[in-house]
């Protein structure tokens, strides 16, 4: 089912595919052909890495513009905003930073997809917050989410405005 999310400016492309479970799995495809599912752990640490170039919560920030125009569907809006977004970063940091961005948006798309999802997309942004707000290890945000109950997890989210 390889759905086309975005192409990129490093010649990779964004794709949805059949998953364990579903054809909402998020892939990178490379030039050649060759494609991966992305760990979220790698694109959390690239980007404290990132963020640490830039004023404080700038790459949060902009993120959120992203988050607050998801919705169920892929919108070429969303896809403008992400290439007008990685603009305001320097070269060096602009494919890596759309790349990533296009990688989140698939996944928040997917978990406002998924059925048996309570919490959705907000999961997502509470992985990005600990990161590149409060300073926490990507791996350790990565399964801070990991058993915890929905309505834990809420109490945690609805003080932080999400």
């Amino acid at each position: 089912m390889n759905k086309l999310v975005k192409n990129l400016k490093n010649n990779r492309k964004v794709v949805y595919d059949q998953g364990a479970f579903d054809n909402r799995n998020v892939w990178i495809v490379e030039a050649d052909g060759t494609r991966k599912v992305l760990r979220d752990e790698e694109y959390l640490t690239d980007l404290y890495k990132i963020s640490k170039t830039y004023a404080p919560q700038k790459l949060y920030n902009d993120f959120v513009e992203i988050y607050e125009r998801t919705s169920y569907n892929i919108s070429t809006s969303v896809l403008s905003l992400i290439d007008s977004i990685t603009g305001s970063y320097l070269h060096g940091d602009q494919k890596i930073v759309e790349q990533w961005f296009s990688v989140i948006y698939a996944e928040l798309i997917a978990g406002e997809n998924e059925k048996a999802a309570i919490l959705k997309k907000r999961t997502i942004r509470l992985a990005l917050y600990q990161v590149l707000i409060l300073g926490m290890p990507a791996a350790k945000a990565v399964n801070f989410s990991k058993g915890k109950h929905a309505s834990e997890l809420d109490v945690i989210m609805e003080p932080l405005g999400f």
